[in-house]
């Protein structure tokens, strides 16, 4: 018997992936990245409630 869930969670290029303030350390926001496109950290501006302004976010593993 084939498990096709099992396929699919095995061979996933899309990973989520958690961003945390670089300021903070807060960790505020969860998105996904493709893994073969960009295999180096991901880092993104996002807003950072505690400081109340925009700051840069990036991966955590």
């Amino acid at each position: 018997m084939i498990f096709i869930y099992d396929f699919w969670e095995v061979n996933a290029v899309r990973v989520i992936v958690t961003l945390a303030c670089t300021e903070t350390g807060d960790r505020n926001y969860t998105t996904t990245k493709n893994k073969r496109t960009t295999p180096e950290r991901l880092e993104v501006k996002k807003y950072s409630p505690r400081l109340k302004r925009v700051t840069v976010h990036r991966e955590t593993r």
